[in-house]
């Protein structure tokens, strides 16, 4: 499959795909991204809005009460657990990393509510490291195509890492997330649209009907 094809297509297609969720430094990146688990990045940046006015750095987050922050974050969902998780990590980055998101993925991971999706899009967008996220739109995106046969995430993530340059790991993320948003979409792909249908194995198998 030519991937590099695939992906200089998606760019001229979305030139100005980027990270969608609203952030100045790398802790904001972390709450948001925390906050985005089941849902939407608009969403977020609503919530976020008002948030980061009033708590933008850990020792904000370190003193809060789960129950203060919950209502805050409410509309995102799961605002318990979320909370929980936020107000831990802040704890952590204060007390091991003296009040700095650490910089690397077996640190990131190591934090409540970081998996390799959220300390992947951290490394990628606010430390400008070559990393590949791999979201659900990544995941059903570049397996509808056929760029990889992932049987979950992780596999998704390596086998994309061994597809592409890795100088486009992290630009191949957004595009990805952008064409699984606008057009690839989990119910009723517009494949009739899609500018490269014509390397896609769903296409060749199911895109008629689309």
């Amino acid at each position: 499959m030519e991937v590099d094809k695939i992906l200089d297509i998606l760019e001229k297609t979305y030139p100005d795909a980027k990270c969608e969720l609203n952030y100045k430094t790398p802790f904001e990146l972390l709450v948001a991204t925390i906050l985005s688990a089941q849902c939407t990045d608009v969403r977020v940046n609503k919530v976020t809005e008002k948030l980061f006015a009033k708590f933008n750095k850990p020792e904000d987050f370190a003193d809060l009460k789960e129950e203060k922050l919950g209502e805050m974050i409410k509309s995102c969902g799961l605002y318990r657990s979320k909370s929980e998780k936020i107000i831990n990590s802040s704890k952590i980055i204060l007390n091991k990393y003296s009040g700095q998101v650490p910089d690397t993925l077996e640190e990131l991971v190591s934090l409540p509510g970081v998996g390799r999706k959220t300390a992947n899009v951290i490394l990628s967008n606010a430390f400008n490291v070559p990393a590949m996220a791999v979201d659900t739109h990544v995941f059903r995106v570049s397996n509808r195509i056929g760029i990889v046969n992932g049987k979950d995430p992780k596999d998704t993530e390596f086998k994309l890492m061994n597809k592409i340059p890795k100088q486009r790991w992290s630009k191949a993320h957004h595009l990805f997330i952008f064409h699984g948003r606008r057009v690839c979409k989990a119910r009723n792909p517009q494949c009739s649209i899609c500018p490269i249908n014509s390397y896609c194995n769903y296409y060749k198998k199911y895109g008629e009907e689309n």
